[in-house]
């Protein structure tokens, strides 16, 4: 299967040029000395919808035939698949509809609803965003894209990790968050033809860890905790992805919280970019050694920037007030 996957790969990155960006990658200095490694990091934040998932959903629509087009689209997701299938259905002229768990992040219900996509909510549950799906399909006859365990959307999503080593090169390992695993299922099918000697290794969140604990027993875990910052790896693993990770993947390591929040803000102070919590997944084993390497070359994606980030100001204007006494400060009295 990986080797007409690997065909897909390439087939995708044709049907995916005329839209979705080849993101650059980036370096640094101070994150190699923490890691103690030489770090290169593939900015899927500055995709399309950001995140790579636009990859996936783009290469899944362009495939369809013009007549199932005319069904419409339908997918659930938290977020970031939300918003990859709306705006790629946008650009194929397709109707999505988007089953969304009513915990997600609000920035990515607007944003997939910004995108033209009608926006149905669920309970916050996988069972509740399954069942909702399905009538949806019943009712319209729309065509189910799933966010993971689709032969298109692995292939899709595999050719970021093209990108990051034709413009990289040899690469020792290639780090990558895991959720579903269509990620993880297309940079291994990648490396494979095109980096062999690469270690490919998934990053999963302890709190959230089916992918860890199928990939050491050798079968796939069916329930999964959603108990996590990282609000885009709170899926099951994929029966697809499952069959290329245990066959093609090195190894996959957890991190806590703490660890994932920690990378996060690493990332935000040091390199001046914002990443979303998932993304920090990959980054947090570096910072932490969780690998055991040293003076390695490491690919690391970073998959998505899709933060709300109005609490997060909200916090900062509460405690400039509280510190000047006043109830609404000039944007120059919280200026340094």
């Amino acid at each position: 299967m990986a080797d007409l996957l690997w065909k897909e790969v390439i087939r995708a990155r044709e049907r995916i040029a005329p839209f979705a960006h080849r993101t650059p990658f980036l370096t640094c200095a101070s994150l190699d000395r923490a890691a103690a490694n030489s770090v290169f990091f593939k900015c899927e934040f500055l995709q399309k919808s950001g995140s790579f998932k636009f990859r996936g959903a783009c290469n899944t629509i362009a495939a369809l035939t013009a007549t199932e087009r005319t069904r419409g689209v339908v997918t659930h997701s938290s977020g970031n698949h939300a918003q990859a299938l709306a705006l790629a259905a946008k650009l194929h002229h397709a109707q999505a509809t988007v089953v969304i768990p009513e915990d997600a992040p609000e920035i990515k219900r607007l944003a997939t609803a910004g995108y033209g996509a009608k926006v149905v909510l669920c309970k916050a549950s996988l069972a509740a965003r399954a069942e909702v799906t399905a009538q949806i399909v019943k009712e319209t006859g729309a065509i189910f894209v799933s966010s993971h365990d689709d032969n298109q959307v692995i292939a899709g999503q595999g050719t970021a990790a093209v990108e990051l080593i034709e413009d990289v090169g040899d690469l020792d390992y290639i780090l990558v968050p895991v959720g579903g695993g269509g990620l993880l299922a297309g940079t291994a099918i990648t490396a494979s033809h095109l980096l062999s000697e690469a270690r490919v290794i998934g990053c999963e969140p302890a709190e959230a860890d089916d992918a860890y604990r199928s990939f050491r027993d050798g079968k796939r875990v069916e329930e999964v905790s959603t108990n996590t910052i990282a609000d885009g790896l709170r899926t099951t693993l994929g029966v697809r992805n499952f069959e290329v990770i245990k066959n093609r993947v090195f190894d996959i390591v957890r991190v806590s919280e703490e660890e994932i929040i920690g990378a996060m803000q690493y990332v935000w102070e040091r390199m001046k970019i914002v990443i979303e919590p998932s993304s920090a997944v990959a980054v947090a084993p570096l910072l932490n050694h969780h690998l055991g390497i040293e003076g390695k070359k490491v690919g690391v994606i970073l998959s998505g920037g899709n933060v709300e980030v109005g609490p997060f100001f909200q916090a900062i204007l509460d405690s400039s007030r509280r510190k000047k006494g006043k109830q609404n400060p000039l944007v120059s009295d919280l200026l340094p």
